[in-house]
């Protein structure tokens, strides 16, 4: 079996639309969520979100193509470009048959979806564009990566909601282990901050209806009333260890574990007990060859719901009731919930935990809930030694979700 190699990063983020910006402003505690401002969202009774703030794709993408995909694959292919420029592969260094693409979506073009129904509505079936399908399908994030760097190799939609990214980095994890392919381009991507994405998960009373950002995300704190919706992709270069080694690429990390269970519970909510999750996370450590004293970081899926956020820290306290060191945090207290892109954007922040030895801040805690008994990351025990970390995901439909990673000597 082949170890698996982190080479590369990309991200576009409500924190930032590039990797040094975005952990620049998660590790310095920053808030990605503002009023919204891409359309008037007064009838919706949501006010705030983690939009993605002066995004060009045309620095990265070609012009013309910017124009024709809906934003989830601009956002995509924007951080996979970047990813890719981070690994640096020269000439001759990459075979295209064994560079694969698999990458994750909750909800794909939502942004076309919605235009195109209203041009539909208000001028008939024959107006409605002829890349509408294209546009909208969740495979074409993985469609046009693998397009823009000529992958030869699998390309692979995954699409397990808000796990969506998780899963999609773990079925990588396991291609190159395998050694069904040398490189593989994984992530998740997301653009659902539209009227009928708020509106969606408005009318599921999911989101947080606080006009003040500072108060909208709230993870593990006991005031906490709703999720905020957050937008943007990332994207990750896994590559087997022995062919990074061989042309002196730069290793970022290591993927050691990976978990995915269903709680075959709800539609919505998760199983109470966390049960599914425990599944999960275990499994992950199991895989890393790991117990679970030797984790130092758990980036949590942590959506400030009631459900979610007391099912989860259920779940960690049982799997990790002899560790008396590991630290929580909910990252999305800064930039919302990306949905199918969430678990991207936290892998990121969880392999940079582990190269800056800092912790990502829980913010906006003031009264945590007894019902999460977990030891969150705070400005005062923030910087640690970080070997291991662990991102969770968890979706709706009962999707579970979990990676590990550790540093590489």
């Amino acid at each position: 079996m082949n170890r698996v190699v982190v080479t590369g990063m990309g991200a576009v983020t409500p924190l930032g639309n590039d990797v040094d910006t975005y952990l620049t402003n998660l590790f310095g505690s920053k808030l990605g969520i503002s009023p919204i401002t891409k359309f008037d969202a007064t009838e919706t009774g949501i006010t705030v979100a983690g939009e993605v703030k002066d995004f060009d794709a045309t620095v990265r993408l070609d012009k013309k193509a910017s124009k024709r995909n809906d934003l989830f694959s601009n956002y995509a292919v924007y951080s996979a470009k970047e990813a890719m420029e981070m690994a640096n592969f020269k000439d001759g260094e990459l075979d295209p048959y064994s560079l694969g693409v698999i990458y994750g979506s909750g909800i794909g073009g939502l942004t076309t979806i919605e235009e195109q129904v209203i041009k539909m509505h208000d001028k008939g079936p024959r107006r409605v564009s002829p890349l509408f399908v294209p546009n909208s399908i969740v495979n074409m994030a993985a469609g046009n990566i693998a397009i823009e760097f000529g992958a030869l190799n699998t390309s692979q939609a995954v699409v397990t909601a808000c796990s969506s990214a998780t899963n999609a980095i773990g079925n990588a994890f396991e291609y190159i282990k395998m050694g069904k392919a040398d490189v593989m381009i994984t992530g998740g991507t997301e653009a659902s901050v539209n009227e009928i994405g708020i509106a969606g998960f408005a009318a599921l009373t999911a989101l947080s209806k606080s006009e003040n950002p500072e108060d909208a995300s709230i993870p593990f704190d006991k005031d906490r009333h709703g999720f905020v919706l957050g937008e943007g992709a990332a994207t990750l270069i896994l590559e087997s260890y022995d062919h990074a080694i061989a042309r002196g690429a730069n290793i970022l990390g290591e993927v050691v574990g990976y978990g995915t269970t269903s709680d075959a519970y709800h539609m919505t909510a998760p199983d109470p007990e966390g049960k599914g999750a425990v599944r999960a996370m275990q499994q992950a450590i199991d895989e890393a060859g790991i117990d679970a004293k030797d984790v130092d970081y758990i980036n949590a899926h942590g959506t400030s719901t009631k459900a979610n956020d007391s099912a989860e820290a259920k779940a960690i306290s049982q799997v990790f009731k002899d560790n008396d060191h590991v630290k929580v945090s909910s990252t999305k207290s800064m930039t919302g919930h990306l949905l199918g892109a969430a678990g991207a954007i936290e892998a990121v922040a969880s392999i940079a935990a582990i190269n800056k030895n800092q912790m990502p801040v829980n913010i906006g805690v003031k009264n945590q809930d007894e019902e999460c008994p977990v030891d969150l990351v705070t400005e005062e025990n923030k910087n640690a030694q970080v070997n291991v970390a662990i991102s969770n995901s968890f979706g709706f439909g009962g999707h579970n979700a979990v990676v590990a990673f550790k540093g590489v000597d």
